[in-house]
């Protein structure tokens, strides 16, 4: 039977980013797919420039950017268009290294996950493959699958299996865990249209149109694409309202059938679940397996994106035998320590924002879900830390950014899946680091300073994930954080002094 260090069942793109950030650990990995290929229609339409990091470090960035589409914001407007609240998403290159917001077409994003993924010789991609058994034997996982393309069961074995197999997972029903429901289920129609030629007057901006009998959103997509959701009401029949008909009924404020070509219409129902368990033993769930949220906050896919960032280099650690026993357990239990509380705290403001828009944005029902609002209704883009984990001291569990080396170059294409100090040169200087650990100092990067001002710190340690693992101020501080450092995860690599 053969023998994987990490078995992922599903292909989405949790599942496929998982895939190329373990093989470039260089793990052995196997992903198990029922379908045979992509969907070719379009799902997640917003990614943010947390996650465009992570696929710099997958190596597709820069040959996404070009096909997304520029956010500038969300607007929530009441039935008269008059201005509720503001979103604005600030312009420019941000911290991370990247824009602050994107608008994507999912299927261009998975086909160069896929493409760039066939290339990786560590990573096995089996699709129709459907997994209907998984038994956690103490020491190892095995699986079961059929091939559907030949009617053949298949067995596995595998050190650890994340399910990434969205919302029906089934490594959720092995784990046995329930859901903590925040209280929004709701159905609302999809409608994806491709325009027939340019219509400036839609706007660049997220609409969100308080309307108390029709709530509706409207989404700016690359090119010619763009995005309506609106609301069913209970009396509705899903099938009748996704009719052309009706669609281009209700599109009709906005959109006539000769202006466009419709693509998609779907009726989804919007959840708010996140799973009371992300592990048992050496089963783990990433993406739509262990949280579901409303679209309002398009922090669906970025969700699991950031489970797989925090996820994969933990893995790594304990598959290489970096980590062992007792402190090998500890380590994975902080992924859900540490990812549960930033995905709530994404899920219930996405809950409060339906909210306001399903109540007409009165200035009562702005001040109830958004009770920090600002008095001219701005809303500033939420970032929470990660909760207890890893981490030492009150700064831990924060996302830093990424500094731009001497040469121009961004951090992470020189010291990605490293543990990295970045410090005031005169703390690093008689610093001693473990082997495969990079330094980054301020005389090294330019604009370093920048980035250790915003944590109001001297020097940080940076996780592979890039959350810090601590903040310090003195040498002996600095010295006393890099002892915390775990063994890091790429092999074979002299320490790297920026």
């Amino acid at each position: 039977m053969k023998q994987y260090d990490v078995a992922i069942v599903g292909y989405g793109p949790a599942g496929a980013t998982l895939a190329h950030l373990l093989g470039q650990c260089g793990l052995d990995v196997i992903v198990l797919e029922r379908e045979t290929a992509a969907y070719h229609l379009p799902r997640a339409v917003h990614f943010d420039a947390e996650v465009m990091r992570v696929f710099q470090w997958v190596g597709i960035a820069d040959a996404m950017e070009p096909l997304t589409a520029r956010h500038p914001g969300m607007r929530f407007v009441d039935r008269d268009g008059n201005l509720l609240l503001d979103w604005p998403r600030p312009p420019g290159i941000g911290p991370q290294g990247w824009r602050a917001n994107y608008r994507f077409h999912q299927p261009d994003l998975e086909k160069l996950l896929r493409e760039r993924l066939a290339e990786m010789k560590t990573v096995t991609v089996r699709t129709r493959a459907d997994v209907f058994f998984v038994e956690d034997q103490g020491d190892r996982v095995e699986l079961r699958f059929e091939d559907m393309s030949r009617g053949k069961v298949e067995r596995i074995a595998a050190k650890y299996v994340v399910g990434c197999d969205g919302a029906r997972s089934i490594v959720r029903r092995y784990i046995e865990t329930g859901m903590e429901d925040y209280g929004f289920h709701e159905r609302w129609l999809v409608i994806d249209v491709v325009l027939n030629k340019d219509k400036p007057e839609l706007g660049d901006h997220s609409i969100q149109y308080c309307v108390p009998e029709r709530p509706a959103t409207y989404v700016r997509g690359p090119g010619l694409r763009r995005r309506w959701e609106i609301t069913v009401r209970p009396d509705e029949d899903s099938a009748a309202i996704a009719k052309p008909e009706r669609v281009w009924e209700l599109l009709s404020p906005w959109l006539k059938p000769e202006e466009a070509v419709l693509e998609r219409t779907a009726v989804y129902v919007f959840h708010s679940l996140v799973a009371d368990h992300w592990r048992k033993g050496r089963l783990l769930l990433a993406g739509d397996a262990c949280h579901q949220t409303p679209p309002f906050m398009g922090q669906g896919m970025c969700a699991g994106t950031r489970d797989v960032a925090n996820l994969y280099w933990k893995l790594a650690l304990v598959c290489q035998d970096k980590v062992r026993g007792a402190d090998a357990e500890r380590l994975l239990d902080t992924y859900e320590s540490e990812r549960k509380p930033n995905a709530r705290e994404y899920i219930t403001t996405a809950v409060r924002l339906g909210g306001l828009i399903n109540t007409c944005g009165t200035e009562a029902a702005l001040r109830a879900a958004l009770p920090t609002a600002s008095g001219s209704a701005r809303m500033e883009s939420i970032a929470p830390p990660i909760g207890p984990g890893l981490g030492v001291g009150e700064k831990a569990g924060r996302l830093f950014g990424q500094p731009r080396l001497a040469d121009g170059r961004l951090m992470d294409d020189l010291l990605k899946h490293r543990f990295v100090v970045v410090a005031e040169q005169a703390l690093a200087e008689g610093l001693s680091l473990p082997s495969g650990v990079g330094l980054v100092t301020t005389v090294t990067s330019p604009d370093a300073a920048e980035h250790l001002a915003r944590l109001d710190t001297r020097a940080v340690v940076l996780r592979p994930d890039r959350h810090t693992l601590g903040c310090a101020d003195t040498p002996e501080a600095l010295a006393a954080l890099v002892a915390h450092i775990p063994l890091n995860p790429v092999e074979s690599q002299e320490p790297e002094m920026i």
